[in-house]
Formats: structure tokens, sequence, C-alpha cells
């Protein structure tokens, strides 16, 4: 999902980088909200980050346009949370710019908002939900692959669109390349998403997990 530097023009990258901040800071309101009622909130958006960095670092390898990443995106949401998956990716992504490739630094709000915005479709549309204590919706395997599906086709989508506006023509045989490559994460990353929420759940009681995770809000099938 990242896009390498010098596709996107650097009035675009500005754009993005504004509109990268909007959202962060959109997220980091929502948290500050969460924080007067759960002071480990901002923990989690760390541990979200943590976990992402240590995902993305495992797996990596360049397709086409782009990289596939095992990014975690769903095992992360269900267990901390959105607004702490959400601001983690930002906080992920600077950390392993700074720490690991300087260059991706250039697209750091590009690269962001290919993760957020997705995930805010995901969250609003299909799995805000499973964390509403008033309702009985139980997420089942079926609906963390529904889950899965709805973000990596956005995830995708969003690669396609920074390409599409970019200054480097890049064939659209090799954006369905990329786009197709991302099915082997949405067959992987459910088994690993359920295997995490199915972990976590079985420790709910646990004074750390309760604080560190949003595990208790969920209702397994």
């Amino acid at each position: 999902m990242h896009i390498e530097p010098g596709v996107v023009a650097p009035a675009k990258v500005a754009i993005a980088n504004i509109g990268a901040i909007a959202v962060f800071a959109w997220g980091f309101k929502e948290q500050v909200k969460e924080f007067l009622k759960q002071p480990w909130v901002l923990m989690k958006s760390l541990l979200a980050a943590a976990f992402f960095s240590l995902f993305m670092q495992i797996y990596s390898v360049p397709i086409g346009p782009s990289e596939l990443h095992f990014v975690g995106a769903m095992a992360l949401y269900l267990t901390v949370g959105f607004t702490p998956t959400l601001l983690g990716f930002a906080i992920g992504l600077l950390f392993q710019g700074i720490v690991f490739d300087p260059g991706d630094l250039m697209h750091l709000g590009v690269n962001s908002l290919t993760l957020m915005l997705p995930l805010i479709t995901t969250h609003y549309v299909l799995g805000s939900k499973f964390f509403k204590r008033s309702v009985s919706e139980r997420l089942s395997w079926i609906n963390i692959v529904k889950l899965d599906a709805v973000y990596y086709a956005g995830v995708s989508s969003m690669v396609g669109f920074w390409l599409l506006i970019g200054d480097v023509a890049t064939p659209f045989t090799s954006w369905v390349t990329f786009m197709a490559s991302y099915m082997s994460l949405v067959v992987l990353e459910p088994v690993v998403t359920y295997a995490a929420v199915k972990g976590l759940k079985a420790f709910e009681d646990n004074k750390v997990v309760s604080r560190l995770t949003s595990i208790q809000e969920l209702k397994l099938s």
C-alpha cells in the first residue's frame, strides 16, 4: 500500500498531508473524549502503532506500482478499537519512516490516508455495530471475512486513486496485479484476526487485557 516517492506530484502530496492531518486531528479529538472515560485509551494507540509496525516489517513484498504488506488491520481494529487503530496507522508509518526508510516520509500523508480512510468507511458502514453494547450483533467468522474484504477493497481503491492522479504513467494491468495480490491477505488475515479475538476473549477479565483492549465490547458467535 506504499506509494513510492516521485509518483505523486509535490503539490498533490501537500494536499494529501493536509487531509491526513485533518483526519488524524479528528481521530485524536475523538480519542480525547474516550480518554475521559478510559484513561488507558492513549496506550491503545501506541500498542496499535507498535504491532502495525511489527506486522509491516515481517512481511513486505513489492507488487507492481506499490508494496504488499501484512497490515493486520482488522486484528488491531477488533482488539484495540477504532480510534486507536486509526491513529496507530499514522504513528506507525511515521515511526517506520524515521527508523527504517526515511524516503517514505515524503508520502507519509498519502500512505496514512490509504490506510485511514478505508478504516473509517469500514467502521461506520459495517464494524461499529459490533462494539455497541445496546446491539446484540455477534461477531462471527463470516463477519470478520466481510470486514477484511471491505477494508482491503478500500485500500486497493486508494492505491488506484493515487496512481490515477500521479504524474508517472502506470499501466492499468499493474494496478490490477496489485489489487489481486491483496486477495491473499483477505484469505490470511481473517485467520489471524479470529485467533487474536478468540485468544484475548479468553482473558477478557484480566486487568491488563481489559484496559489495553476493547475485547470486552465484542460478542462472539
